[in-house]
């Protein structure tokens, strides 16, 4: 972890990664408000000079942060062989929800909290849930007229999937099971999906 590298001279590739590790324990850790770049690099053992010649200023920092953590969900969401569609989206939203629990206070941030709303912030969402509606397309093997239909409904329902992790990420009492949840975001995508892509409610349940 980072602190294995307090006083010693890295590579800048090295030494960018570390003061990403020690950012996102912090913005993990605490309100976006209370991170500090002072903190960040003296958790890091180096100046703040040095902090702003990678990252000019915390909100960069932040979307490096969530820009890295996306990047490790889409490869954790990668599309396996073999697999029907029905279990690429369960596994895919297993992934999903892994993701927003262990990024809890980051993705609050991002959709509701200090930098909602902001371009850099939005840009990676944005690209993020692209990729994930190009995989889904293409592993449900649609082509002409069904894959720009199955396109503008996966668009939406991506969209909603993020609301509703968020939604549920945000309410303190923990209403509803991440079961529940997960339930609910599979009954949306029957209802917009489910017959342009072959996909029935057994085979869905089926995969539990």
């Amino acid at each position: 972890m980072a602190s294995s590298s307090v006083g010693r001279r890295l590579a800048p590739a090295a030494r960018r990664d570390q003061i990403l590790d020690v950012g996102a324990e912090q913005f993990a850790a605490r309100p976006y408000e209370q991170v500090h770049i002072a903190d960040v690099a003296a958790i890091a053992g180096i100046s703040r000079a040095l902090v702003y010649r990678y990252f000019p200023t915390k909100r960069d920092l932040f979307a490096a942060v969530y820009s890295r953590a996306s990047e490790r969900l889409l490869a954790a969401s990668e599309l396996v062989p073999g697999l029907t569609l029905a279990e690429q989206v369960l596994a895919g939203l297993e992934a999903h929800f892994d993701f927003f629990v262990e990024n809890a206070r980051t993705v609050l941030v991002a959709n509701r909290g200090a930098l909602a709303g902001d371009p850099a912030i939005e840009g990676i969402i944005s690209e993020e849930l692209a990729e994930l509606r190009r995989r889904m397309l293409d592993a449900g093997g649609l082509q002409g007229r069904e894959r720009v239909c199955a396109s503008i409904a996966l668009s939406g329902w991506l969209a909603f999937v993020r609301a509703v992790c968020v939604e549920w990420l945000a309410d303190p009492n923990q209403t509803l099971t991440r079961e529940e949840v997960s339930e609910m975001c599979l009954r949306a995508l029957l209802s917009v999906l489910g017959e342009a892509a072959q996909i029935t409610t057994p085979e869905l349940e089926g995969t539990r």
